[in-house]
């Protein structure tokens, strides 16, 4: 299969295909007479499941990793695999401690003006010109 209907079977665009070839997560696949990629079952297989690993938000040094293992099943234990896992468990654990932060200083800013006003008088804005200015930002919960 070319990469075109590669892209349309998996969903991924053409020039990521690309890009997960340069850096080496996907084999590069033969050419035809033509130069055109020729893409086997095997491509489909990897980037499904490179894929699956970017879905889950992993980066791409722990794909390939994964994707390593993956190809040479070897009969040692999978401590790495799971040690991977973690890591990315604690990834995402700071990245919904960061975003209840965000919400909190949004829902701060929003208690600014919670009562209609013109543009002159919305103390979001004002809050937010302060900030840019380098004033305390009502925003923040600083001591």
């Amino acid at each position: 299969m070319q990469i075109g209907e590669l892209a349309k079977r998996t969903g991924c665009e053409s020039e990521t295909i690309r890009y997960y070839e340069r850096e080496g997560l996907l084999p590069a696949p033969a050419r035809s007479s033509s130069g055109y990629r020729r893409y086997e079952q095997r491509h489909l297989e990897q980037l499904a499941f490179i894929l699956h690993c970017r879905s889950l938000g992993m980066p791409l040094a722990d794909i390939r990793l994964l994707a390593g293992f993956h190809q040479q099943p070897a009969a040692e234990p999978c401590d790495r695999v799971n040690a991977l896992i973690d890591q990315q468990i604690s990834r995402v654990h700071s990245q919904i401690e960061a975003l209840q932060r965000l919400e909190q200083q949004l829902l701060l800013l929003r208690a600014r003006c919670d009562s209609p006003h013109t543009l002159a008088d919305c103390g979001i804005l004002k809050t937010l010109d302060d900030a840019a200015s380098g004033e305390a930002c009502a925003c923040h919960d600083t001591p």
